[in-house]
């Protein structure tokens, strides 16, 4: 291998002369965490910008679940996708109540409601729906099997920072909707994450759990966490935000070039047609069928020795690891639609200065396996 290595992703920075004048208000405060003036000015930014009312930013996703789930007292079974990061399932697990699989949508490899139905019990508290790719979920169909059902809905938006469905904001859908600024997402301020929630008075519980569940300097009403961001991850978040339309566009620019040379090819299936309203080109999925000429684990070894660093999301599953796997949720032939899946999909390099020669070499590669 001659070249320098392409991995599946590479977060964007802003310029450091951005960053310097958020840096030096931090070091003339010396606020460094606690909601501080940045913090506060990043919730109110980031609110404007995805079109939400109540935003409450976290140092992290993960834990941004465990809250949700926290604040609705979930205890019972939770329904979840068994195609994601692992982290959906582990989030349920330390908020103290079960997860249980159910089957993906075939097209979408989102929560499919009927599956979703077909699993709930006395016992099922909620469904913890995950926007794939940031393809949206069918939100209409888990809402209605909701309702019928007394269930809170929460979103793991992860993947879906600024897309909207029908022109409103996906991260509005359901009781509640996490999303991840993890490095490697869309938008990202290191490490962080934000909870979406419907109206005032449940925000206000969030952050008052986000905190320990301090109320004042003498009150403490219940057994909270501490998942606050830190001032200098709000800078960072407040230097990125006014670039991530163009951030967007140029991941959109990389997925319509591998659209064009792919789409056509036999057995080569690409899930995220660019150019949809909305969507914001986080990942690029490609589902390898039978007519393909090799496997989904043969192109990914090749990729790899040719220094290009392709990811299979998700595999394994979910529900085939260790602590998951024992569960009668993920019992043979339970899962088939999430498992097929899990076999054949390969993530391609995505990143908004990915070079056009490399993204060359990819796609020649793709095209031609050996």
């Amino acid at each position: 291998m001659t070249n320098a290595p392409i991995f599946v992703t590479r977060p964007v920075l802003p310029p450091l002369s951005e960053m310097m004048p958020f840096l030096e208000r931090i070091w003339s405060s010396r606020i460094l965490s606690n909601n501080g003036p940045l913090l506060q000015q990043f919730e109110a930014n980031l609110a404007s910008y995805l079109g939400v009312q109540h935003l409450s930013v976290v140092c992290n996703a993960s834990l941004g679940l465990v809250l949700s789930l926290r604040h609705f007292g979930i205890t019972g079974e939770v329904i979840t996708s068994p195609f994601s990061f692992v982290a959906t399932a582990h989030a349920i697990r330390w908020a103290g109540a079960q997860p249980v699989f159910a089957d993906v949508d075939p097209n979408t490899l989102n929560l499919d409601p009927e599956t979703v139905e077909a699993q709930i019990t006395p016992q099922t508290q909620a469904i913890m729906a995950v926007h794939c790719y940031g393809i949206p979920c069918d939100t209409e169909g888990l809402a209605a099997v909701a309702r019928r059902n007394g269930l809170k809905l929460i979103y793991d938006a992860a993947h879906a920072f600024g897309v909207r469905k029908g022109g409103a904001p996906l991260v509005a859908e359901g009781d509640m909707s996490v999303i991840s600024f993890h490095a490697t997402k869309v938008f990202h301020s290191f490490e962080g994450g934000a909870i979406i929630s419907p109206d005032r008075q449940t925000k206000v519980a969030i952050d008052r759990l986000m905190n320990y569940g301090i109320v004042d300097e003498v009150t403490v009403s219940e057994v909270g966490l501490n998942t606050k961001m830190s001032e200098l991850h709000a800078a960072v978040g407040l230097a990125m935000l006014p670039r991530i339309d163009e951030i967007i566009d140029a991941r959109d620019r990389v997925a319509n070039r591998y659209w064009q040379s792919l789409s056509q090819i036999p057995g080569l299936h690409c899930l995220c047609p660019p150019g949809q309203p909305g969507h914001n080109s986080y990942a690029f999925p490609v589902r390898i069928g039978q007519d393909y000429p090799i496997s989904r684990d043969e192109l990914y070894t090749q990729l790899r020795l040719e220094g290009i660093f392709a990811r299979r999301y998700f595999h394994p599953l979910i529900s085939d690891l260790p602590m998951y796997s024992g569960l009668p949720s993920t019992a043979e032939g339970r899962l088939p639609r999430a498992r097929a899946a899990g076999d054949e999909i390969l993530c391609l390099p995505l990143y908004p200065d990915l070079a056009e020669a490399d993204q060359d070499r990819i796609i020649g590669i793709v095209s031609r396996p050996c």
